[in-house]
């Protein structure tokens, strides 16, 4: 028996307003890329990245802490984003001889990259000794396997963190324990110059700013300690976690509290936790200077005041945060067939091109739907889900059934919001031989954008 699909109740989740990108998508040049590319493609916005960085750097500012931010390079592989580190003497992070390469090869300092990343391989830390790079050591045959190289093949000492376990996350595959930091300091102090130790850091999951507090408030004291057996210790590095306000409190509670199986094809059942938070009250920005005047586990002065009377050097690595507005992806839809009350289009991409299908997810803000006459707004709901055009069935770039206000049709665009960090191309595939969405870089917006493809260096 054919399921109806009520059109009044189906959750929505829209994206924050951004006119950077309604320019965009009112500027008639989506059509035209889809049509010169024959496929999929991602549009970046780099003068958001700009501002994004800006808004970190005057949160240290004023709070009257030294500090130096550093994108998590991670996030998104365009080369755009080394091009603007290296403008702006911004520091990146780095977990591949890959990575590393790309950083250099566009202009980004070796003093400005931080190795961090699990079980680095020879060649990595070779490479990075040479540039002069910081490294994360995450482990004591990591930090042995330095040592023996800064000795025996370079004319500069190591530079490195020591990664710290956090104890409130004792599984993590991340950090080394107590003890295991206590032999570290003391391989530091024997290497003597052969070695600079330049503090603490720490890999912590989730967005949660108070357990950042407390932890860079012990890392602090560790570098005092440090410091009295004659190690530099003047910095620590709080990593990533700054989360990403992609919509309104009202709208996310609002779309948890509202969606049921029937809402997504097939029945396809989320559970809230599945999903990334796309509502944040503390974020990016925002969420460095909540911890900056948390007071942590234990202490009677706020981070901030802690640092600056102890002389120490903050470090950050965010990478979503730096990209939040600053691109978005397109699909062209391909098919369309109508079933139960809903459609079912397929786009000329696959799920591989929006990563949240790699953690069993969704990902939720509303693609907006571009005619060839222009961007459709409100009217009549006609709910469809977004199928991919490889021939797996669990192939969906959006299982929910979104309240679109006018019917899909073939040859109409979808626009998927803020899609620059972790969606773009953390999961990427050409399978079927599918070629991967190119990124296209608009350096001007208005009437008449400029745009140029990404400019990567052959390998």
């Amino acid at each position: 028996m054919a399921v109806t699909v009520p059109t009044t109740n189906l959750p929505t989740l829209p994206a924050h307003p951004d006119p950077d990108t309604d320019q965009v998508l009112d500027s008639g040049l989506l059509h035209e890329l889809s049509y010169a590319f024959g496929g999929p493609f991602h549009f970046l916005l780099p003068h958001r990245f700009d501002a994004n960085l800006a808004t970190f750097r005057t949160a240290l500012s004023d709070a009257g802490v030294e500090g130096r931010v550093y994108y998590a390079k991670k996030a998104n592989k365009a080369a755009v984003w080394m091009e603007r580190c290296a403008a702006h003497q911004a520091g990146v992070d780095v977990a591949s001889v890959g990575e590393l390469r790309e950083a250099l090869g566009h202009g980004v300092r070796g003093e400005n990259i931080v190795i961090t990343g699990p079980a680095k391989s020879d060649e990595l830390l070779r490479l990075a000794l040479l540039q002069g790079c910081l490294i994360a050591v995450d482990a004591l045959d990591e930090l042995d396997l330095l040592v023996t190289l800064a000795l025996t093949g370079t004319v500069r000492p190591a530079r490195l963190l020591l990664r710290r376990l956090p104890p409130a996350q004792p599984h993590s595959r991340f950090g080394m324990n107590d003890a295991e930091l206590e032999t570290a300091l003391d391989r530091c102090v024997r290497a003597g110059d052969a070695v600079r130790m330049e503090g603490f850091s720490f890999h912590l999951s989730g967005y949660a700013t108070q357990p950042r507090a407390d932890l860079a408030g012990e890392l602090v004291e560790r570098c005092l300690k440090a410091r009295v057996r004659g190690l530099q210790a003047d910095r620590i590095s709080i990593g990533g976690g700054f989360a990403v306000d992609y919509s309104s409190a009202d709208h996310w509670h609002g779309f948890l509290g509202g969606q049921r199986p029937e809402h997504y094809h097939a029945h396809k059942t989320f559970q809230s936790g599945d999903f990334y938070p796309y509502h944040s009250p503390v974020a990016g920005a925002g969420a460095l200077r909540t911890i900056l005047d948390t007071v942590p586990e234990g202490g009677r002065d706020t981070l901030a005041a802690r640092l600056k009377d102890t002389g120490t050097l903050l470090m950050m690595e965010p990478g979503r945060a730096l990209l939040d507005g600053a691109g978005a992806t397109v699909f062209c839809i391909q098919g369309a067939k109508d079933r139960d009350g809903y459609r079912i289009v397929t786009v000329d991409g696959t799920s591989l091109s929006l990563s949240e299908q790699w953690f069993n997810s969704e990902y939720l803000p509303d693609p907006q739907l571009v005619t060839p006459s222009g961007r459709v707004h409100g009217g009549e709901v006609h709910p469809a889900c977004v199928g991919g055009a490889s021939c797996l069935e669990s192939d969906m770039v959006t299982w929910r059934k979104v309240p679109f206000p006018a019917r899909p049709r073939v040859g109409d665009l979808l626009v998927y919001p803020n899609t620059a960090g972790y969606q773009m191309d953390s999961n990427e595939s050409p399978f079927h031989d599918l070629p991967l969405p190119p990124k296209v870089v608009l350096d001007r917006l208005g009437d008449c954008p400029r745009w140029r493809l990404d400019r990567r260096p052959a390998c």
